[in-house]
């Protein structure tokens, strides 16, 4: 156990989807496993293991931002023996090309927080995810026959910023923007882990469409379908 996470040993399968919602946890266990049992509610950060298609796969809750996932994720990886970690979150289009309800998945994120620096000294501002994970991804939506879009995600710790959507695309040439990525692939990174980071489009900023909290919570099963696949294949 640890101060987060109330799961005995091994109660965690080697692969952890991590949705930032959990609600949207529950949902998938509920959903897609079987013989799924809660194995952490601390906070009421929803943790299951179950299995999908025979083989054990984890859910478990991120929370919202760097602070939250950086400390379930680098838990998962260094107590509970996790080896790969697919965040399936929400994210906000900065591009037309991206529109609400698309399937995106991260090649590279990019950040201004200073998380990495005050974890293990990083200054860079780029973190890439695991590129074996991410074929996999890849694998998995081709053979469900699921677009998914490569592209570059913003990072970011706040939610609310004067700066514009165009400005910080233009920047950091980045397509869309959510707030986790960049903590999960650095822990990843320091401790010789895997880490990848699947997103559904909830907003746009071009189109100014956006879903409700409950589609939010609902609409993303075809992204957890590509995750789960993907999971069983690791």
């Amino acid at each position: 156990m640890t101060p987060h996470i109330n799961a005995k040993d091994g109660a965690f399968a080697k692969t952890v989807l991590m949705p930032g919602d959990p609600l949207r946890a529950k949902l998938l266990a509920e959903t897609f496993l079987e013989d799924a049992v809660l194995v952490t509610d601390v906070r009421n950060v929803l943790g299951y293991t179950g299995k999908y298609k025979g083989v054990p796969v984890s859910v478990m809750a991120s929370g919202m931002g760097m602070p939250s996932i950086g400390i379930y994720s680098w838990e998962l990886y260094s107590f509970y023996g996790v080896e790969n970690i697919i965040r399936i979150g929400s994210a906000g289009s900065y591009s037309s090309k991206l529109e609400v309800l698309d399937v995106a998945l991260a090649e590279k994120a990019y950040s201004d927080s200073s998380y990495a620096k005050v974890m293990s000294g990083f200054e860079g501002h780029e973190i890439a995810p695991s590129q074996e994970l991410n074929e996999k991804i890849m694998q998995a939506a081709e053979s469900l026959k699921t677009k998914c879009n490569l592209c570059n995600v913003y990072s970011s710790d706040v939610f609310y910023t004067p700066e514009s959507f165009e400005s910080i695309s233009k920047r950091t040439d980045c397509q869309c923007v959510e707030m986790e990525s960049f903590a999960l692939f650095h822990n990843a990174n320091v401790l010789g882990k895997h880490a990848a980071c699947l997103l559904t489009i909830s907003d746009s900023f071009v189109s100014k469409r956006e879903l409700s909290s409950e589609e939010r919570q609902n609409g993303f099963k075809q992204m957890m379908q590509v995750a789960l696949e993907a999971a069983i294949s690791c």
